[in-house]
C-alpha cells in the first residue's frame, strides 16, 4: 500500500466552498475514487496560506494515475477550478511531498 501526500492551493477566500463542495461529492466520483482502490482519502486546510494538504492510501498506482484521463474526474476539475489554482487542463497544481518521518 502505497501512502500518498500533496499540497495544493486555494484562491483566498474559499475555504467554506471548498468544504461545501467536498461534503456534497458526487456518488460517481466516490465511486470512481473507490474503483481505484484508494481509501484514507484526507485533504487539510491550513487557512492563513490556503495551502490544501492532502493524503490517501492506495494500493494499486497504476490505478491512481489513471484517473486524469477518466471523464468524471475532469469534470471535477473543472467544477473546482473557480476556487483553486489550476493547471491548463484544470487539473490541480499539486505539489508532491515527500515522507520524512512514519510511525506505524
Amino acid at each position: 500500500m502505497d501512502r500518498v501526500a500533496f499540497k495544493m492551493k486555494l484562491i483566498p477566500g474559499y475555504g467554506t466552498e471548498y468544504k461545501k463542495r467536498h461534503d456534497e461529492l458526487w456518488p460517481e466520483l466516490s465511486a470512481l475514487l473507490k474503483q481505484a482502490r484508494i481509501s484514507e482519502y484526507s485533504i487539510f486546510l491550513d487557512e492563513p496560506t490556503g495551502s490544501l494538504f492532502g493524503f490517501l492510501k492506495a494500493k494499486d498506482q497504476k490505478l491512481l494515475d489513471s484517473l486524469p484521463a477518466q471523464a468524471i474526474m475532469q469534470k471535477w476539475w473543472a467544477y473546482m477550478a473557480d476556487i483553486m489554482e489550476t493547471n491548463p487542463d484544470n487539473s490541480p497544481v499539486t505539489t508532491p511531498l515527500r515522507e520524512v518521518f512514519y510511525l506505524p
